[in-house]
């Protein structure tokens, strides 16, 4: 059972059935002299809630839950009763099929609490006739190190296996529950970007904006409605300030088309649909063209980025790209947070260099002003671009080599291969 609620926990998940496919059936299977091998595997099923991606690699899902992502305390309250509704459907269907895993992928305050339910389950229910204990995995690890410490312990008394891809984590959770077993496996996102090494590479899909050394921004509003609703407006009036002083042509990735056609109406703009994209005319503004996906293949050809905090930051670094960070959320989210967060820094890059290598903005300091300011001064001074170049590329280096699916994969199959006992 795999479960993941976000669109970056879809495609980890995705890329994770599809390694576990083939550890699975190798672990299985044992080969002989013979013709015919003395045991061969049966095909791995999965089931779970996720998005499309994980439905592409086969994974049957009880319901699309990145349609569900919220961001936030206060949103998460909001919601709370549909988050109950789809926590204890899912909670059903796992007692129901009894699978020998239940994974987690990312999406941390959902998986550590369905984790925690069916261990508790197992452990109301074990018994003669009652057998049923499935190893519980968290693939990415929850940021207890910046919030919440005591999550950890939690995880050490339900969790058989934690997957981290971050190379500091190990350490932070073996020096206050040894009895985890936490493994580092890298980052994935190595894996996705490295078939075609595009850092060294500045190919453009449009040759002319080169040909006139036009330089290029990049806006990464978020892969959430609510993300885009609080960060979009910000982004684009800053995009109206850095083009009062310079000829910038503007870029925006999305996730999908929805979110897209959202952004559009939002901004009051028109759309204009061509294969792959979508045109937006600003008029008197920024000529600003969205892109539906494919962040891989336009991030090289980018000189500045503006971002909120997540996961496209780590994808901004791994393309060497200067980005300039932010992060709004509600009123109430904010002041629970301000109280909770214990790190300098809700930007990756920054906490992997620990010091501020992209400039960050969050909530009441996320003004059109503060950002498209920085932006100007990273866009206009080259010298220190190449230095932020330089430390990506050392923070990059850290997180391992291509493989980090087959590796979380093959700790899985480990995983299920160990005896534990019911607790």
């Amino acid at each position: 059972m795999v479960i993941a609620g976000e669109a970056s926990g879809d495609t980890l998940a995705a890329e994770l059935v599809a390694a576990l496919r083939t550890e699975v059936v190798a672990a299985e299977s044992q080969a002989t002299d013979d013709v015919q091998p003395l045991h061969t595997a049966l095909e791995p099923r999965f089931f779970g809630a996720g998005g499309p991606r994980m439905a592409a690699a086969g994974v049957e899902l009880a319901f699309d839950m990145t349609r569900h992502a919220v961001t936030g305390i206060s949103d998460v309250l909001k919601h709370y009763f549909k988050f109950r509704r789809l926590f204890n459907q899912l909670l059903e269907l796992a007692i129901e099929r009894q699978p020998d895993a239940i994974i987690g992928v990312d999406y941390g305050g959902f998986n550590l609490r369905f984790g925690h339910a069916i261990k508790q389950f197992v452990r109301e229910h074990s018994g003669m006739f009652q057998g049923w204990n499935p190893k519980i995995v968290q693939f990415v690890s929850p940021q207890v190190w910046a919030s919440r410490e005591g999550r950890a312990y939690q995880m050490a008394r339900d969790y058989d296996l934690l997957l981290s891809i971050f190379p500091f984590e190990k350490e932070w959770y073996a020096t206050r529950v040894p009895k985890l077993r936490v493994e580092f496996v890298g980052h994935p996102m190595v894996d996705r970007f490295a078939i075609c090494d595009l850092r060294l590479t500045r190919q453009s899909a449009d040759d002319a904006s080169i040909a006139n050394r036009k330089s290029q921004i990049l806006l990464l509003p978020g892969s959430r409605p609510d993300e885009l609703h609080r960060h979009l407006p910000v982004m684009l009036e800053a995009a109206r300030m850095i083009k009062s002083k310079s000829e910038v042509r503007f870029g925006m990735v999305l996730p999908n088309a929805e979110l897209a056609v959202m952004a559009a109406g939002m901004a009051q703009i028109k759309v204009m649909r061509e294969p792959g994209d979508l045109a937006f005319d600003l008029n008197s503004h920024a000529n600003l063209r969205c892109y539906v996906g494919d962040l891989a293949g336009i991030l090289p050809n980018v000189d500045v980025a503006i971002a909120s905090t997540g996961t496209v930051t780590m994808e901004c670094a791994f393309f060497g790209v200067p980005t300039v960070t932010l992060y709004k959320t509600s009123w109430g989210s904010y002041q629970i947070a301000r109280r909770m967060v214990k790190v300098k820094s809700l930007t990756m890059p920054n906490l992997l260099a620990n010091e501020e290598i992209f400039p960050e903005f969050i909530q009441n300091a996320a003004t059109p002003e503060n950002i498209s300011r920085a932006a100007f001064e990273l866009l206009r001074d080259e010298a220190r671009r190449t230095r932020v170049k330089t430390r990506l590329a050392e923070i990059i280096a850290s997180l391992g080599g291509p493989g980090a699916s087959r590796r979380a994969a093959a700790a899985i199959v480990r995983c299920l291969t160990a005896r534990r006992p019911i607790i």
